[in-house]
């Protein structure tokens, strides 16, 4: 098993199988384009996924922040300056690489076990939907290309529900 974290201070961290196809997308440390890109990737069988992490309830997240990132989640400004632009450019890359052949999904994981159930299941109500629609319609007229053919919103229970063989812990205990 590999673990994996997507940056130094991330308080979530990956297991994966050694035999996994998978790798960082935004890395640090090298030169890449100047785009938005999803945090890596999995090849699968039947598709590629795009993952991006955001972990508002990250240990070293100072409490006001947290009330701001909940806002943002609310109000589609995370969806529209952060998600969006992350699966287009993501798509982009990978499609400038040739690494295309595939159908990709996009997947957020969103580490919001910090705040209350009222507030997660606000969030994740209508999120998936709301992000589907923004990265089909992010122009006056909507893509001709679906560039993504599905997205889908999972918290940390979620994902190990559906990817058992791919565990993510929180490191600093549960919330």
């Amino acid at each position: 098993m590999t673990p994996y974290k997507t940056e130094p201070r991330a308080d979530l961290q990956f297991q994966f199988p050694d035999d996994l196809t998978w790798a960082e997308l935004d890395r640090q440390g090298v030169k890449l384009p100047k785009m938005k890109l999803a945090d890596f990737y999995i090849i699968r069988d039947r598709d590629i996924l795009l993952v991006e992490v955001k972990d508002p309830s990250n240990k070293f997240s100072l409490p006001e922040n947290k009330s701001e990132y909940l806002r943002r989640m609310k109000n589609d400004e995370l969806i529209a300056n952060e998600l969006t632009p992350k699966a287009r450019d993501s798509y982009t890359y990978m499609h400038l690489m040739e690494r295309d052949s595939k159908p990709f999904k996009f997947i957020v994981l969103l580490g919001i076990d910090a705040y209350s159930k009222d507030d997660q299941v606000a969030v994740l109500a209508t999120f998936k939907d709301r992000l589907l629609n923004s990265i089909r319609n992010e122009s006056f007229e909507p893509w001709k290309r679906k560039y993504i053919a599905d997205c889908f919103v999972m918290s940390i229970s979620t994902w190990n529900s559906r990817f058992p063989e791919w565990k993510v812990t929180r490191l600093s205990g549960p919330k």
